[in-house]
Order: C-alpha cells, then sequence, then structure tokens
C-alpha cells in the first residue's frame, strides 16, 4: 500500500456505471486528499473541462452517449498544450483495446478488476509527472513575459536613441523633427497600402527617419551652403547615402537592416537616373522606393528658410510628372489613393503642432 495519501490534484472519474463510481470514488477517498470529480454522463466531460481542467482523467470506454474514445478525440480537439494524463478503466482486456487507447491519446490502461494499489501508484506517478510539467510550464510562461518586456523596454530604448540622432542629422540641415514625423508616419500608410503586413510596416515607419542618417558627415560649409553647389560640392553631398549605409552596416536586426537600405537607396529613381548606384526599378529595394515618395512630398509642401512651401497640388503634379521616372509608378497610385490619410498625418504634425517630437516611439 502507498505510504502517504496522494495530494493536489483535480481528478475526473467517468464511468456511466453508479456503481463503478463509488467503488473508484471511496478508494481516493481513503487514500488521497484528491478533489474528486465523478461523471456518470461522458457527454459532460467537455463542458466540466472547460470550466475547471483536472490534472488527470479516469476514463471508461464502454458508456452510451460517447465511447472513452469519443472523449479522447474531443479532448484533443481542444488543442490544449497542458492536456491531463489520460487512464483509461476498463473491462476490456484485448490487446486490441489497449493500442487503440494508447493511440487515442491514453497514458495508461487498467484493465477492471483491478490491484488497488496498483492504481493508487499509477496514478501518483501520473500526477506527479503532470503536475511538475504544468509547473515548469508556468515558470516558462513567466520567464517568456519578463524576456518580452525587457525587450519592449529595449526596443523603445533604442528607436528613441536612433530617432534624436536623426533629429540631430534633420537639424543641421535646417530641417525640423516634424519632418520626421511625417514623412515616417506617410511611409506607414503607403506601406500598408503596398501590402507590408503590420509587423513590416512598423519597421519602416522606425526605419525610414535615419534616411538622412548620412548627413552628419557633409561639412557645414556645403551642408548649409545658401547658394548652388558647385559639382564638386554636389558629388560631396551626394556621398550622405554611402555615408548613411556605412553608419548602419554591421547590424543584421529587421530594423537596422531596413533602415541601411533606406539611407543608401531613397535617392535612387525608377528610371535608373539617381544615385549612388543608379539603381533601376524594383532593384531598389521598396523601403527606399517609398521613403524617397515621402520624403520628397513633405519637402516640397514645407517651407524652410531657402524656399517656400509648394502647395499640395503642384506637389502632387510632380509626383505625377515623375510616374515611371523618379517614382515607382505603382508607389505614385497608391499614394494618390491614401491622400485624404496623408494630408492627415500632415495636419497632425504641422510644425505648429503640439504633438511631441518623439512620437515615433509607441
Amino acid at each position: 500500500m502507498i505510504s502517504e495519501p496522494l495530494k493536489n490534484g483535480r481528478v475526473f472519474i467517468v464511468d456511466d456505471e453508479p456503481a463503478n463510481l463509488k467503488l473508484v470514488q471511496r478508494l481516493f477517498q481513503h487514500h488521497s486528499q484528491l478533489e474528486l470529480i465523478a461523471i456518470q454522463d461522458s457527454r459532460q466531460v467537455i463542458p466540466l473541462y472547460k470550466e475547471s481542467p483536472p490534472d488527470l482523467i479516469l476514463l471508461d470506454l464502454n458508456m452510451p452517449y460517447l465511447s472513452g474514445y469519443d472523449v479522447m478525440n474531443q479532448l484533443r480537439d481542444l488543442k490544449d498544450p497542458m492536456l491531463p494524463p489520460i487512464v483509461i478503466l476498463t473491462a476490456q482486456h484485448s490487446s486490441e483495446y489497449l493500442m487503440r487507447s494508447l493511440i487515442s491519446g491514453a497514458r495508461d490502461f487498467i484493465s477492471k478488476p483491478f490491484d488497488h494499489a496498483e492504481l493508487l501508484m499509477r496514478v501518483r506517478n501520473l500526477l506527479d509527472a503532470h503536475l511538475a510539467h504544468r509547473l515548469v510550464h508556468e515558470k516558462k510562461a513567466v520567464l517568456e513575459e519578463m524576456v518580452e518586456e525587457r525587450t519592449k523596454a529595449l526596443r523603445q530604448t533604442q528607436l528613441q536613441m536612433v530617432q534624436r540622432l536623426c533629429m540631430a542629422a534633420e537639424h543641421r540641415d535646417e530641417e525640423t523633427g516634424n519632418h520626421i514625423l511625417r514623412m515616417s508616419h506617410i511611409s506607414k500608410v503607403i506601406g500598408l497600402a503596398y501590402g507590408m503586413n503590420n509587423e513590416e510596416a512598423e519597421l519602416l515607419l522606425h526605419a525610414s527617419p535615419m534616411h538622412d542618417i548620412g548627413k552628419i558627415g557633409i561639412p557645414d560649409s556645403i551642408l548649409l551652403k545658401p547658394g548652388k553647389l558647385t559639382p564638386e560640392e554636389w558629388i560631396t553631398m551626394q556621398s550622405h547615402t554611402t555615408i548613411g549605409g556605412k553608419l548602419l552596416a554591421n547590424d543584421d536586426s529587421p530594423l537596422m537592416s531596413m533602415a541601411r537600405d533606406i539611407a543608401y537607396t531613397h535617392h535612387e529613381k525608377w528610371d535608373g537616373s539617381g544615385y549612388p548606384k543608379g539603381l533601376k526599378g524594383t532593384a531598389i529595394p521598396i523601403g527606399g522606393r517609398i521613403a524617397a515618395l515621402a520624403d520628397v512630398f513633405d519637402a516640397l509642401t514645407s517651407e524652410r528658410p531657402y524656399k517656400k512651401a509648394w502647395s499640395i497640388d503642384d506637389a502632387l503634379d510632380l509626383l505625377k510628372d515623375n510616374r515611371e521616372k523618379h517614382f515607382d509608378p505603382e508607389l505614385v497610385d497608391i499614394f494618390m489613393g491614401k491622400l485624404p490619410e496623408i494630408l492627415e498625418i500632415r495636419d497632425k504634425f504641422s510644425e505648429e503642432s503640439s504633438e511631441p517630437a518623439m512620437a515615433l516611439v509607441q
């Protein structure tokens, strides 16, 4: 006989014969402190399981309405990762019933009449294993939640640092932090309409502000020159794309990979006349194509010390005129279709807006 009573467990006893239910109940009541749930109608197993899952199920095979096999099939269909062990307790003795039960999901098979001590020990062993498994599962879930929270906090910090660096680069070029907000949110709208999933569009939102990060490496005498640049100065200015690509290199994270593509290719043109590589068409990464469109539109419609803001209509005319030249024609069409949403972004993040400059961090 077992040396100490079974503890800490909830057990379903499923049998259509009242006498069998009473026998098993009395056995476990005498030798355990388990919570015992007697179920005479097998149709009640699933509803009771959904209310409060057990830690082990003692299950008869031959029952009206639903057989033990039917019950096991229904339990398996629940897709519960912590499905409790099932012990078949049946008057059947043949190996055919044994094999079918094990294939259906049973962990053990005991024929009636059974040895009381053997049943108690088998139940104890299965309960101990299941409760240990559940404890590991719960600890794993807690650890995963802690890791997720920590990762989220680190990501927020990383994004804030990156965005402040981008704002610093924009300010050197007499741009504003709100330009970053507008072009990045416009990029996200275009990306979603293009077919990006939410995760990809979110990456685009956070990567696109780094499009001009390479301007950090351009001398003030060229970057802030009020007049027209000489051919040599223009070559130096164009190098901000390669500088940006190098600054963002050697980091294979999805965010930095997309940011590198955008910084390096946002001045490439659909017809191949852009820089630094003269890429053409879809050879230009989609992030670079989208950022180029959003950046040009916002730059045109924004006032700068060296120019007045273009009207919306004039800016849209330029985008249409440069369809298949500067810009991906499909993206231009998407842009026009999303114009009301894009104009809402311009209003939300206008220079007079009270929206914080770090509104990308969500």
